[in-house]
C-alpha cells in the first residue's frame, strides 16, 4: 500500500542541499508528486510531496534525510496523508489559475495584504508569490525604483468585474498598480505589441506642441484634453485642432521633434520585446513625421499615423484621409495580427486616451498607461505608477 508524505525542510540554505535530499530519496522506492523550493536571503524553504510504495522504507526515511543535511542547520518535518486526503487536495487544486501582478515604486506589506485579502474574498487561494523585479541598490533614486510581485492564484472566479473594481480602488488608495489575468498559455506567448504615441511613447501631445508654436496653444490643449478624456469625438476634434494650425511653418517640426522625450521605460521595453521576438507598431492619432523618428530610435516595425498636409512649406490645416481615429486603430490591430498570422489573443495594445479604447478592448492584453480615468476604468489592465517597461511584468518577465 502506498504512503503519501510531504517532506518540509526549513533553515539555512547550503550548496548541495537539494542534491543531498533527493539523493536519499533516490535510494528508496519513491515517486515525486510535487516539489517547490525557495531561498530568500540565505534561508531555505523546501517542500517535496512523495509517494512511497514501500511503507517500511518510509518509516526510516526521516532519519536518513536528517543525517544527510550538511551542518544540521535545517529542520525536517514529515506530514503523512491518507489516500482520501490526497484525493481531496487534488480536487481542490485543479481549478483555474490566475495571476495577480502588484507593481509599485516600492511594494509594501499593506499593498500585498490588500491584494491577498481581495482575492480571498472572491474565492481565490494563493499558491505562490514570486518577485519579478530586481533588487534595487539602496542608493537608487526612489522616483525611478521598480518593485513587482506576482501572486499565483487557484480557484473559480465568479465575478471578475467586481474584483477588478476592488483592485482599481485599492490601487488608487495605495499608489500601486494591481492587475489580474487568467494564467493561460497566451499570457507569456503574445507576439505583437501596438502602441499609441502621444502621452504613451512620448511625454507630450505633439499637436499641442505644434499649437504652441502657432500661438494657439491653450485653445488646442483644452480641446485635446477633452478629446482624450472621451468628452469629444476624436475625428471631429482632430480636424478642429488641425485647422487652427493653418499657416504654421514646417521648419518648427525639427525643433519640436528634437525636444520630445521618451516615456520612462520605453527603451527597455522595446529592447526586450525585440529580444523576445515581438513585432511592434505605432498606431497613433498623432503625426507620421514624429512617429518615424520614434521608429528609427526604438526599432519599431510598423507605423500608422496621420499626415500633415504641407503646401509651400506651410501647414494647410487640412487633414489627409484616412485619419487614424479610434476605429482605425482597432482595424489596424486586426489587420496586423492577420498579416503576422496571429490571433488577437496574441496581441498587446497600450494607450492612454479614449481613442485607444477600441484597440485596448480587442487586444489579448489591453493596457491603459498613465491614462485618463475613463480609460483606466474601461481597459482590461492599467499601469499608472511605473514606466512603460512595467508591461513586461504583466507578461511574467523578470528583471534578472
Amino acid at each position: 500500500m502506498r504512503e503519501i508524505v510531504l517532506i518540509s525542510i526549513t533553515g539555512e540554505d547550503r550548496p548541495g542541499l537539494t542534491a543531498a535530499i533527493t539523493g536519499v530519496l533516490a535510494q528508496g522506492a519513491v515517486n515525486i508528486l510535487d516539489i517547490r523550493q525557495a531561498a530568500i536571503h540565505g534561508s531555505l524553504a523546501f517542500g517535496i510531496l512523495v509517494e512511497f510504495t514501500d511503507a517500511a522504507r518510509a518509516a526510516s526515511m526521516h532519519l536518513d534525510i536528517e543525517a544527510s543535511l550538511p551542518g544540521r542547520a535545517q529542520q525536517v518535518r514529515f506530514n503523512r496523508f491518507s489516500e482520501a486526503e490526497h484525493q481531496d487536495w487534488l480536487a481542490t487544486s485543479g481549478g483555474k489559475r490566475h495571476v495577480a501582478t502588484l507593481m509599485s515604486r516600492q511594494v509594501t506589506a499593506e499593498q500585498l495584504q490588500r491584494v491577498i485579502a481581495i482575492t480571498a474574498r472572491h474565492g481565490l487561494e494563493v499558491e505562490r508569490i514570486d518577485r519579478l523585479s530586481a533588487h534595487m541598490p539602496s542608493a537608487a533614486p526612489s522616483a525611478l525604483s521598480k518593485s513587482c510581485f506576482e501572486v499565483s492564484l487557484n480557484g473559480e472566479l465568479t465575478d471578475p468585474q467586481a474584483l477588478r473594481r476592488e483592485f482599481l480602488n485599492a490601487a488608487q488608495e495605495l499608489n500601486a498598480d494591481i492587475a489580474l489575468q487568467e494564467d493561460s498559455l497566451f499570457r507569456r506567448h503574445r507576439r505583437l505589441a501596438v502602441f499609441d504615441m502621444d502621452s504613451t511613447l512620448i511625454e507630450a501631445e505633439v499637436i499641442d506642441e505644434l499649437a504652441k508654436a502657432a500661438g494657439v496653444g491653450e485653445l488646442v490643449s483644452a480641446i485635446t484634453e477633452r478629446a482624450m478624456a472621451g468628452e469629444l469625438d476624436f475625428r471631429a476634434s482632430f480636424k478642429e485642432r488641425l485647422a487652427l494650425l493653418k499657416g504654421l511653418d514646417v521648419s518648427v517640426l525639427d525643433a519640436i521633434g528634437a525636444s520630445l522625450r521618451l516615456t520612462e521605460g520605453a527603451e527597455v521595453l522595446f529592447a526586450e520585446l525585440k529580444r523576445l521576438g515581438y513585432k511592434t507598431a505605432i498606431l497613433s492619432g498623432g503625426f507620421t513625421y514624429f512617429a518615424k523618428q520614434l521608429q528609427a530610435k526604438l526599432g519599431i516595425d510598423y507605423v500608422f499615423a496621420n499626415e500633415l498636409e504641407v503646401v509651400d512649406g506651410k501647414c494647410t490645416g487640412v487633414a489627409i484621409e484616412p485619419i487614424v481615429d479610434a476605429q482605425r486603430k482597432a482595424d489596424l490591430l486586426r489587420e496586423l495580427a492577420e498579416k503576422e498570422g496571429l490571433s488577437l489573443e496574441q496581441t498587446i495594445a497600450v494607450g492612454d486616451g479614449a481613442n485607444d479604447l477600441p484597440m485596448l478592448a480587442i487586444a489579448g492584453l489591453g493596457v491603459a498607461f498613465r491614462a485618463k480615468p475613463l480609460v483606466r476604468h474601461s481597459a482590461k489592465q492599467a499601469i499608472s505608477t511605473l514606466g512603460l517597461d512595467g508591461v513586461l511584468y504583466l507578461l511574467g518577465v523578470r528583471d534578472r
